[in-house]
């Protein structure tokens, strides 16, 4: 019969727990050392979802003038559904309003039901009927 080396099974090499909270926190401090850098890319990409439920308002208040041959005041009568807000349980955060419509011109608004950046300042986007979309308010 052979012996076997019982020392192979407990000498097997590794990172020790000290090595390995290094590691651990040299990544921590790289990731605040990006996360200034990185959260006006989160704040743009969130208001890409005001400008895209604007962009919707407005296809569908053109379709509304030129069957009706006036722009409307109602979400609803020209078919936009608003999306359930975070507030709510859904996913959305901006709440879309037409604030004012008639004959030749209408004007819609995409207010953040969230405050990206914790300054107590909502973003707010308008849309008019030449397809313009303004930042009236930045966050």
């Amino acid at each position: 019969m052979k012996k076997r080396n019982i020392n192979f099974y407990y000498s097997s090499s590794g990172f020790s727990l000290t090595e390995l909270m290094v590691v651990l926190v040299i990544i921590g401090v790289l990731v605040l050392l990006a996360m200034p850098k990185l959260l006006p890319i989160v704040t743009k990409a969130k208001t890409t979802e005001a400008k895209l439920m604007l962009k919707q308002v407005i296809t569908l208040e053109q379709s509304y003038k030129f069957e009706n041959d006036r722009y409307s005041n109602s979400l609803a009568e020209i078919g936009f559904e608003q999306s359930k807000l975070i507030s709510e349980g859904g996913q959305a955060r901006y709440k879309i309003e037409i604030t004012s419509a008639d004959e030749k011109s209408f004007v819609a608004r995409a207010i953040s039901t969230v405050d990206f950046n914790n300054n107590g300042v909502y973003n707010v986007w308008v849309a008019d009927e030449t397809g313009a979309i303004k930042e009236e308010v930045p966050d």
